[in-house]
């Protein structure tokens, strides 16, 4: 039985084939896990980040079929983008950005309004000049966080942020169906942008986390994109927000 269901397994088509994946921060970390994800089930990618050098060298690893360099918070930028996109494309994961963790009365209005709306803003961008291009069914992923449902000092407005996501979700995936739109909130993952923010802890905060998480291993940008491949799959789920920290935010 177990040799049957392996060939069985080892058979299956791939799940993406003909599809078209649209990676906005794909040239790295989980968006760049995620291309690979894509890519071995039959999906053609489309890459963009900020950086064109390490866009090209991610394109040549996958074989994206092509590359943007561009801000994605930069609207009219994002709006040329989609426009040169033919169609159908089928699927969109949004990783770019990052979180803000300011102490409150150190920010100025306009960091505060940035920080509450950067991620939504964002989203709602992707959303008008996509979802027109997306086939029904395909599935617009946004990231969030489950770090920061624990307020803490610390923590300043990222609270605040990772609030907001969820309801927003929500109702965007009620306007813009039948595409769907879900929810990614992700604890710490071993990726560079973490690196980034932790520089000489990195390695102390790996060690916490093998030592606390009930999963016994820090989560990985593979472990996020396995995720969004199966979301993009599985076209009965919209609107909903799904966690992976490795249950962190239980014992952390």
């Amino acid at each position: 039985m177990s040799s049957a269901g392996s060939t069985k397994g080892s058979n299956r088509e791939p799940a993406l084939t003909g599809q078209t994946v649209v990676l906005i921060g794909g040239s790295s970390g989980i968006g760049l896990e995620t291309a690979r994800r894509a890519r071995a089930e039959g999906a053609e990618v489309i890459l963009t980040g900020r950086n064109a050098n390490r866009l090209q060298d991610a394109s040549a690893e996958v074989g994206a079929r092509s590359v943007a360099a561009f801000d994605a918070n930069d609207s009219g930028a994002l709006a040329r983008f989609f426009e040169s996109v033919p169609d159908p494309i089928d699927h969109v994961l949004v990783t770019a950005g990052g979180p803000h963790y300011e102490s409150l009365l150190d920010m100025d209005s306009d960091a505060v309004r940035a920080a509450l709306s950067e991620r939504v803003v964002l989203g709602l961008d992707v959303a008008r000049h996509a979802v027109g291009k997306m086939r029904a069914g395909g599935t617009l992923l946004l990231m969030g966080m489950t770090g920061g449902r624990t307020i803490r000092r610390d923590l300043g407005i990222a609270p605040a942020v990772t609030a907001v996501l969820p309801p927003f979700v929500a109702a965007l995936a009620l306007e813009v169906a039948p595409v769907r739109v879900n929810l990614i909130a992700a604890g710490f993952v071993d990726s560079p942008l973490s690196a980034s923010i932790l520089g000489d802890a990195l390695e102390e905060r790996r060690e916490q986390l093998r030592a606390t998480l009930p999963i016994g291993r820090v989560v990985e940008p593979a472990d996020v994109a396995a995720l969004a491949v199966h979301l993009m799959i599985n076209t009965a789920v919209t609107g909903a927000t799904f966690d992976i920290d490795g249950g962190e935010q239980f014992v952390d």
